[in-house]
Order: structure tokens, then C-alpha cells, then sequence
């Protein structure tokens, strides 16, 4: 009997709906003294986002369990502040210097510098104190405040591959920078989002190396595909500023392999994050369809 196809665009409603309303209800408000300070982190948090992070961490959690666990949106909200953070840090003129997110000025051209540095900063210590505060065993709750702290610093981190994205602008690109750029900046937080999302359900050793697998093949095809997309749509279909990486000789999948090469490699590379996840069957149906989503999506 052949399975039904999976709604993606039904899920990834359902995720962005339940992540939205746990943000709303962790962000302090406007009203909230510093007011100026919350006005920032809810600009950017509530700019339009499709939640793709926490929605991988929620199927990841289906995966292993089956079912989607009580409480894991405030998981979701935690690693959603800390995507945002990144964003609003990399938008800075000392980094990307970019006016334009999601469709939107981004947070610095509307409150300013110094605001949206400190903005980025209470997102990341606000996402870590929901994490220390989730409804897990102890155990499982040191774990994943390890994994994410892991996944966002210097080391194979997020901040580790900026700083290697930065310091690499003008440099001349090969397929050892660029993997190791892509593994960090972005595939870091969409690795850990997938691990995170199956320790919250109860995920064993063995599932959490399956899931990690998984997470870093799908990762650097999700950065893969969006180097494509820089250099293949524009501003309005994508909602940020189009042709970025060109223009300041970032080092990119495209540069090194050439666009049909970089399609190819993230259709790859998708295949084989599928395969670690044989042994789970139709329970990983959801987070298949959803990986393949972020490789082959427009924007």
C-alpha cells in the first residue's frame, strides 16, 4: 500500500503557530521595562519566520516517540531566540551589513546599533534559561543545554563558522572552507535542533548518533541550497537581500562546485541523511518531507 503524501505546508502552519505562541509568552512584553530592549527582540522574533528549526526539533521528536511530546514548543521558542540572535548579529555593518530581513528592516536600522547588539544578547541568555526550565528529566535537560551551548560556539559552532566566514571574505574558496563554514555557521543550530528535538522525547544513545547523522547531512544541504537561492532569486522572493554573498566574495557551495554541481550535492546529501533513519520507518516520514523541503524550497 503506497503512503500518503505529506503535508509540509500543513506541519510547518502547525509549528510556526505552536512556536509562535510560546514566543509570545517568553519575550517580556513592550510594556515591559527596559521597553526598548523588548521592542527590539520582538521586531525580529515576530518578523515573519518559517519556525524551520523548531519544526525539525518537533519531528525529530515524533521520530523517536511517535507522538509530538507535551511541552516541547518551548524547546522550539528557545532555539527560535537563538536563530534570531544570530540574525540580528548578522545583519550588524560589522558583519554583513544588511538592511533587509525577512522582508523587513532589520533590527539595527530600526533601533539602532547599541540596542540591537544587546537585543541579540538577551535572545541567546533567554533562549538557555527556557532550556535549563524544560519539563525533561535532569538528565536529559543538562544534555540538551550542552548540546545547543555546543552547537552555537567556536568549536564546529555557529560562531566558530562566522568567524571563519568573516575571516575568509576575499579569500579564495575550496571545498575544505566552504565544508567547514557550512557545518558551523548554519548546519551547527539545524544539527542540534534535530538531536535536541529526540533527546526531549526520550532518544537513546544510539538514536541521538542516528539523528546527528542525519541532522549534519541535512544541515549542509539546507546551506547548500541557500547559497544556490542567493545567487538564483531575488530580494522580494526571498526576503532578505539577494546576491549578498557574491558581492562581498563570500566563500560558497556555488563558488567552489558551480550551481548545477551544488543542486546536485544537496539532493545527495539529503539521500543520505534519509538512510540514518531507516531503522524508524514511517515514524520519520514527517521529518524526511520536511528535510527535503528546505533543499528544494524557493525562499
Amino acid at each position: 500500500m503506497r503512503a500518503m503524501a505529506v503535508d509540509v505546508k500543513s506541519l510547518t502552519k502547525a509549528a510556526a503557530e505552536l512556536t509562535d505562541r510560546a514566543l509570545e509568552e517568553l519575550i517580556p512584553s513592550v510594556e515591559t521595562v527596559p521597553s526598548s530592549i523588548h521592542g527590539a527582540m520582538r521586531h525580529s522574533t515576530f518578523a515573519g519566520g518559517k519556525r524551520l528549526r523548531p519544526l525539525l526539533a518537533y519531528q525529530a521528536a515524533v521520530t523517536i516517540s511517535g507522538a509530538l511530546p507535551a511541552g516541547i514548543e518551548r524547546l522550539g521558542a528557545a532555539i527560535e531566540m537563538l536563530h534570531t540572535y544570530s540574525l540580528i548579529h548578522d545583519d550588524l555593518p560589522a558583519l554583513d551589513n544588511d538592511d533587509l530581513r525577512r522582508g523587513k528592516p532589520t533590527c539595527h536600522v530600526v533601533f539602532g546599533e547599541a540596542i540591537a547588539i544587546l537585543a541579540g544578547d538577551a535572545l541567546q541568555t533567554r533562549a538557555f534559561e527556557v532550556l535549563a526550565g524544560l519539563d525533561t528529566p535532569p538528565a536529559a535537560t543538562v544534555q540538551i543545554v550542552g548540546l545547543v551551548a555546543n552547537a552555537v560556539g567556536t568549536v564546529e559552532g555557529m560562531i566558530g563558522g562566522q568567524v571563519l566566514d568573516i575571516e575568509n571574505e576575499h579569500a579564495k574558496p575550496t571545498a575544505e572552507l566552504v565544508n567547514a563554514i557550512h557545518r558551523a555557521k548554519t548546519g551547527a543550530l539545524i544539527r542540534v535542533s534535530v538531536v535536541a528535538g529526540g533527546v526531549y522525547a526520550g532518544a537513546t544513545a544510539q538514536d541521538v548518533a542516528r539523528l546527528d547523522l542525519f541532522g549534519r547531512k541535512a544541515g549542509l544541504a539546507f546551506q547548500i541550497a541557500d547559497d544556490v537561492l542567493d545567487m538564483t532569486e531575488d530580494s522580494s522572493a526571498l526576503g532578505k537581500t539577494a546576491g549578498k554573498d557574491q558581492a562581498t566574495e563570500k566563500v560558497t557551495w556555488p563558488a567552489v562546485f558551480g550551481i548545477e554541481q551544488s543542486r546536485r550535492d544537496a539532493a545527495r546529501l539529503i539521500e543520505e541523511a534519509f538512510a540514518a533513519l531507516a531503522p524508524y520507518g514511517g515514524r520519520a516520514d514527517n521529518l524526511k518531507a520536511v528535510a527535503r523541503y528546505l533543499v528544494e524550497r524557493k525562499n
